[in-house]
């Protein structure tokens, strides 16, 4: 049991961070007003790398999990699911906006050799919103389809279904 709870902590991790890296590069290079497709890949490799090593590192599952226990809430619930998806996205959607504000700010600096007015704070402050929202969006909406594919996958499925 423990083993496939494993597996279907490593397929979630691997399906949310591919997912959230996507949207998130692609609202984040949307929304500079400088879209390119190198600009939007970069971003989505960078994003992709940080969000697979956060995935494998912090056990959201188990964070979770937790933290439904503490709150009296029963998994599946809309109430239960809001905590869920917070918790992701509390803890993926800051890193991985900075990291790719951070890029965008740096390719932006050696663009203009350093002429560039840009403040990074400001940056990331209005990135982080719009990709707080988008991101709580999201992680809502894939989230409960990815965890059902990855128990079907690993053979956990519910007997009613």
């Amino acid at each position: 049991m423990d083993q496939k709870m494993r597996l279907i902590g490593r397929d979630m991790s691997i399906k949310m961070g591919i997912t959230m890296s996507f949207f998130l590069s692609l609202i984040g290079t949307a929304t500079s007003g400088h879209f390119t497709i190198p600009g939007f890949l970069i971003s989505f490799v960078v994003s992709t790398i940080i969000s697979l090593i956060i995935g494998f590192l912090i056990p959201m599952g188990k964070l979770s999990n937790g933290l439904l226990t503490k709150l009296h809430l029963v998994r599946g619930t809309l109430g239960a699911r809001c905590v869920e998806t917070c918790v992701s996205d509390l803890i993926y959607t800051p890193i991985m906006t900075f990291a790719m504000v951070f890029l965008a700010y740096n390719m932006a600096m050696k663009q203009s050799g350093g002429m560039a007015q840009l403040n990074l704070g400001r940056m990331f402050l209005s990135s982080l919103i719009i990709c707080f929202l988008a991101a709580f969006v999201i992680i809502f909406i894939v989230q409960p389809i990815f965890m059902k594919q990855a128990m079907k996958k690993h053979g956990m499925v519910k007997p009613e279904e």
